[in-house]
């Protein structure tokens, strides 16, 4: 998606040698005009894979899911990292480790919002080490319902979580793939 990667090269930050800060417009503010190019983009790539469900974990996947959800006319369910008072019991569970926050979150989603019935269209900001769509994967797999495919905001594919996703067998299309961070510069994967 060429608006999306202009605006990575325009507003995105390079941190350290694997790290890409894009929080002036996707996980801490939010450009909504932007996420609704997402939205619209995922639905054109995956309308025809009867989708009943978007899920993601919280709290950056939450705005692209929406606007996909929007698109499909279709719930949007994110996994909870933290438990709360109102969220005990009956969960699907699974772990999962965030190389940016360098911490292990069990994250949960209801068994009164997932079912063996379900067509479940995964969603998230970053696909690197694979590890929030693995276990997306699990709970999905727990509950019984399909894995229709899994879109990505952006995707490093100079790390390892594309052979994570792949080796589960899951379609994933990513809206921009970085190839590389070279001389403080976004180098991305030809189309």
């Amino acid at each position: 998606m060429k608006e999306l990667e202009e605006r990575i090269k325009k507003d995105g930050r390079i941190l350290g040698t694997d790290v890409l800060k894009v929080d002036s417009f996707l996980n801490h503010q939010i450009d909504p005009t932007l996420m609704k190019k997402m939205g619209e983009e995922f639905f054109n790539v995956f309308k025809e894979k009867n989708v009943t469900k978007i899920i993601t974990v919280e709290s950056s996947g939450i705005a692209p899911a929406v606007m996909t959800g929007l698109c499909f006319d279709k719930p949007v369910v994110f996994a909870r990292k933290h438990k709360s008072l109102t969220l005990k019991n009956d969960l699907y569970t699974a772990d999962v480790y965030s190389f940016t926050k360098q911490t292990s979150n069990k994250i949960s989603i209801s068994k009164n919002f997932l079912n063996s019935s379900d067509n479940v269209l995964i969603i998230d900001d970053f696909l690197a080490n694979g590890q929030a769509v693995k276990g997306l994967a699990e709970i999905v797999e727990s509950a019984g319902a399909t894995i229709v495919g899994a879109g990505i905001v952006i995707e490093k594919s100079f790390q390892k979580g594309r052979s994570i996703v792949d080796e589960k067998g899951i379609k994933v299309h990513s809206l921009a793939r970085i190839k590389a961070f070279e001389n403080g510069q976004v180098i991305f994967e030809e189309e």
